[in-house]
């Protein structure tokens, strides 16, 4: 076995991969918007049921 270096890329590659870097980075994804009328206190599907009004639904 040997540890030869990858052969260097051709130039077309060099310019997809920077085409495809610029477009990640021109990106801009906003955040997400606040919940409206949501319940207050830690979320409760990080337990694994939810409960409303005294009744509980397993998921």
């Amino acid at each position: 076995m040997t540890d030869d270096p990858a052969p260097p890329l051709p130039p077309a590659a060099i310019r997809a991969l920077a085409e495809a870097e610029a477009r990640r980075n021109a990106v801009k994804v906003p955040p997400p918007a606040p919940e409206l009328g949501g319940r207050n206190g830690p979320e409760p599907v990080r337990y694994g049921d939810w409960e409303r009004k005294g009744i509980a639904i397993d998921f």
